[in-house]
């Protein structure tokens, strides 16, 4: 990377870099809270109410890889750039959508711009700032970032009650203009290796990551050996490993299988999956009892969630601090094992009855645990990565815990539907505990995966991981 180009003040780098990925998080849960308005007004099934979030979350991750390959070839601002204004687009088709059908579709443009901010916000960050700035600029983005997640409900339920819920998704607007102008302001162009775009990978990755979510999502409803779910899940696993096998040792490859010979790469993104797994699918559970079963307001339940959104707010960018003196296992296995407690603690208090100021110690619990472990993460995948692979680094990442993210809300719900659960006051609670239990033995075994991450001793004098072969990453003047 070229040390000779300007640099913009720290506070607005890592503005114009927050911001955006600050969006693409959000709209992973934002419309949580308005599922039961969304299923009346839209007259949408519980399939149908998944897909809203997994419709994002599916193209958000397929598309990821091939947004990094694109950022390294013409330029990840620009790229960047590109991604929001797209994201902007789709908000505003999702505001106008007059169906199901319709907001499905623009949810999965919507993830197709949104694939673009997450990984390349932290690439573009990571190279914008100093080496020693580094880890304090990804603990604050790693704040934001886990706000916008653990927010998401909030301003979702806040939004359908004092509005309706079309203004989520027009909210978007002004903050995605916002976003391009500070991209364009204060953020220097940066590439990495120009390679050939891999477009049998992205088609390998996408058909499998399609098929094994659709074939969990539709199990319960069309049974686990009929046609279309054995086709979804045997087809999903069947392009996996087609699509491994095309990765193997290709220098343009979309995924370089490289990166994984790095211990703190290949931990990192698993605890990445498992992780997102277990408490996401546990959010989309959890939300919907709070208003179904006990009858709570989109903004209630908003506002009784607090304990657990905002936490991450005050936790995240203090682990920027901490992690260079402890290191970032310390500080994952901690937070996740938090996660596994209070979800646990909250699986073991639901009750149609259940009195809120018992369930607080596990949103409390969770909240934190969140907090810690969202920038270690990131700061774990690039720990040993050279500058030039931090975008496929980072990219790998995002789309493992979206992946996460669908098949933890497909997951879980299949358990709860599985074991006879109903979007009905009486038809809940038992299943939802059911699920939600589920996620906290998820997460108890991330913890136990998160302990085989680097000492901090290894991570401090490391060498760089081994990555394909390729110029260096350069700077571009803007």
């Amino acid at each position: 990377m070229s040390s000779t180009t300007r640099r913009s003040p720290l506070g607005l780098v890592i503005l114009a870099a927050s911001i955006p990925a600050f969006m693409a998080s959000l709209d992973n849960l934002v419309v949580t809270n308005a599922l039961p308005v969304l299923a009346t007004d839209l007259d949408a099934s519980l399939e149908q109410l998944q897909w809203f979030i997994n419709g994002y979350s599916l193209a958000f991750a397929s598309m990821i890889l091939m947004a990094v390959a694109l950022g390294d070839r013409f330029g990840r601002r620009r790229v960047f750039s590109s991604g929001i204004a797209l994201f902007t687009v789709a908000s505003i088709l999702c505001a106008l959508a007059p169906s199901a059908e319709a907001l499905i579709a623009a949810r999965v443009l919507q993830g197709i711009g949104g694939a673009a901010l997450m990984p390349l916000s932290l690439a573009i960050l990571s190279t914008n700032v100093s080496a020693k700035m580094r880890p304090m600029a990804i603990g604050i983005w790693g704040g934001v970032a886990g706000l916008g997640v653990a927010v998401g409900p909030l301003i979702g339920g806040a939004v359908v009650e004092g509005l309706t819920w079309h203004a989520i998704f027009w909210l978007n607007v002004p903050v995605g203009i916002l976003a391009i102008v500070l991209v364009r302001a204060f953020l220097t162009e940066t590439r990495g290796d120009a390679v050939r775009l891999d477009l049998t990978g992205l088609a390998l990755g996408m058909g499998a990551v399609f098929g094994l979510v659709f074939g969990i999502v539709r199990g319960n409803d069309a049974g686990w050996t009929s046609t279309q779910v054995l086709a979804g899940l045997i087809g999903g696993g069947v392009l996996l490993l087609a699509f491994l096998a095309w990765e193997r040792g290709r220098r343009d490859a979309l995924l370089p299988l490289s990166l994984f010979r790095d211990r703190s790469f290949s931990v990192a993104n698993a605890v990445g999956l498992m992780f997102s797994v277990g408490i996401f699918g546990a959010v989309f559970i959890l939300i919907q009892f709070m208003q179904v079963v006990q009858g709570r307001s989109p903004l209630e339940a908003g506002v009784m969630t607090m304990p657990w959104t905002m936490a991450p707010l005050f936790v995240a960018p203090l682990t920027g601090f901490i992690a260079p003196r402890v290191g970032t296992r310390a500080l994952i296995t901690g937070g996740v094992g938090l996660q596994a407690a209070g979800l646990a603690w909250i699986g073991l208090s639901l009750d149609p009855d259940v009195a809120y100021a018992q369930l607080v110690p596990g949103f409390v619990a969770c909240g934190v645990g969140m907090g810690l472990v969202f920038a270690p993460l990131a700061t774990a995948v690039l720990a040993r990565m050279r500058d030039e692979d931090h975008a496929k680094a980072s990219g790998t990442n995002a789309t493992v815990r979206e992946v996460g993210v669908a098949l933890g809300i497909a997951t879980l719900t299949a358990i709860f539907t599985g074991v006879g659960g109903e979007l009905s006051p009486t038809g809940y609670t038992d299943a939802a505990q059911t699920a939600v239990l589920w996620g906290a033995v998820i997460l108890a075994v991330t913890t136990v995966v998160a302990t085989l991450l680097p000492s901090r001793r290894v991570e401090l004098g490391g060498t760089p991981a081994p990555a394909a072969a390729g110029a260096p990453a350069t700077l571009v003047p803007a």
